[in-house]
Order: structure tokens, then C-alpha cells, then sequence
């Protein structure tokens, strides 16, 4: 069935809406895959923070030229969904990755985009391996508390010292006295 002009036109709309608010894109091929598989994948992105959506082809290229991002136009062949992420483009590879483990044979990762650049599938790998936007801040909130941390101990470290030497020399002069 033919999509109206009308269609065409809200579809191009979304696709931009989307693209304005992601941190990129990945481009996948779902031959096969059942309805519980994408609703199982879509569920899976969610709590990354990702969408999913089956997209028309021509249609989000037209999208990707309004808002200025690398047209993958080799990626964009045959039956394709995007997984567009919502800040955690690491998560969202992972989660992609942990997918296709169990759906090998349906699901394919073609490659995606970040602002300015596109990616391929094994560029998309390897950006899975990299910690989260979350972990990243864990990391370095570590590594800033961590001098403070030994400072004080230091600091604990030098006082402790002080104190034993006035109380060793407190007994000196009690014990002097007493004799």
C-alpha cells in the first residue's frame, strides 16, 4: 500500500524530531525477526534510554540531510531499523550487541553515525566496549576524591604521631617525677 505525501511528510518530520535530540544512530537489518523479537529488543533499548523504529529508507536520508548528519546511503539498503540513542551511545551498542548474540541468523548491525561521523559495524563493537556515560562519572569522581582521601590519611597519619610522642614524653616526665 502506498503512503499518502501527507504520510511521508510526518515520517520525515519524526525522523528529524529524533535526529535533533540523539547522540547517534545505529543502522541494523531485521530479516526474519518476529514481532516478540522487536518487541524483546525495544524493551531491551529502553532501558538504555534508546528507541527503536523500523525506518523507510529514502525517507530518513531526506531527514539526515535537513539536520546535517553523514548520510550512510550503503547502510540504508533493503529492510532497516534504527536504534538512535539518548545520550549513552555506548549502552546502546551494547545492548544492540547483547541482542544479535541470540538472533544471529535475523539481525544484522550494519554500522550507525555519531554527529560528523559514520561508523562501522566493527567501529560500533568496539564503542560498546567503552564504559558508560554513568561508570565514566563514577570513575572520575574516584579519581578526584582519592588524593583527598590519602591527604587526610596523611594528615591522621601525622597527628596520630604527635600525640604518641607527647603521651611518650608525658610519661617520661611522670615517671621522673615519681622516682
Amino acid at each position: 500500500m502506498a503512503i499518502t505525501r501527507q504520510r511521508k511528510e510526518e515520517l520525515v518530520a519524526q525522523y528529524s524530531e529524533i535526529l535533533q535530540n540523539t547522540a547517534g544512530f545505529i543502522i541494523t537489518e531485521y530479516r526474519g525477526m518476529t514481532m516478540g523479537d522487536f518487541n524483546a529488543l525495544r524493551n531491551k533499548l529502553r532501558e538504555t534510554g534508546s528507541s527503536y523504529l523500523v525506518t523507510k529508507n529514502t525517507l530518513f536520508t531526506i531527514a539526515l540531510r535537513d539536520q546535517g548528519w553523514p548520510v550512510p546511503e550503503d547502510l540504508l539498503l533493503g529492510p532497516v531499523a534504527t536504534a538512535f540513542a539518548d545520550g549513552n551511545f555506548p549502552g546502546l551498542a551494547k545492548a544492540l550487541l547483547d541482542f544479535k548474540k541470540d538472533h544471529e541468523e535475523h539481525f544484522v548491525i550494519k554500522g550507525g553515525a555519531m554527529p560528523g561521523s559514520l561508523l562501522t559495524a566493527e567501529e560500533i563493537e568496539a564503542i560498546s566496549k567503552l564504559p558508560s556515560l554513568d561508570e565514566l562519572r563514577a570513575q572520575l569522581a574516584g579519581l578526584i576524591v582519592q588524593p583527598a582521601t590519602d591527604l587526610v590519611s596523611v594528615l591522621n597519619a601525622a597527628t596520630s604521631d604527635i600525640v604518641n610522642v607527647l603521651h611518650a614524653y608525658v610519661q617520661k616526665n611522670s615517671e621522673g617525677e615519681a622516682a
